[in-house]
């Protein structure tokens, strides 16, 4: 049996990123719809979108700096 460490970190902290989001956006905007109805829930949801956009695009420049670094050093 083979031990990674890394790649159990990485899909650890991956889990749990997705978790966080799944519970915000599900309990978050659920609970929006019970108190305030439909109407402010897809705004929030709207709002929750627009939050997560620039995040989105931090994560996608930080892994393609994580690919061009591993392609030129092979070690």
């Amino acid at each position: 049996m083979i031990r990674d460490l890394r790649r159990y970190a990485r899909q650890t902290t991956i889990q749990l990123a997705v978790g966080a989001l799944i519970i915000l956006f599900v309990v978050g905007d659920g609970l929006i719809w019970v108190f305030y109805g439909r109407n402010s829930a897809i705004m929030g949801l709207l709002c929750l979108g627009a939050a997560l956009f620039p995040l989105i695009l931090i994560g996608i420049a930080l892994w393609l700096l994580d690919w061009f670094v591993k392609r030129a050093n092979p070690d």
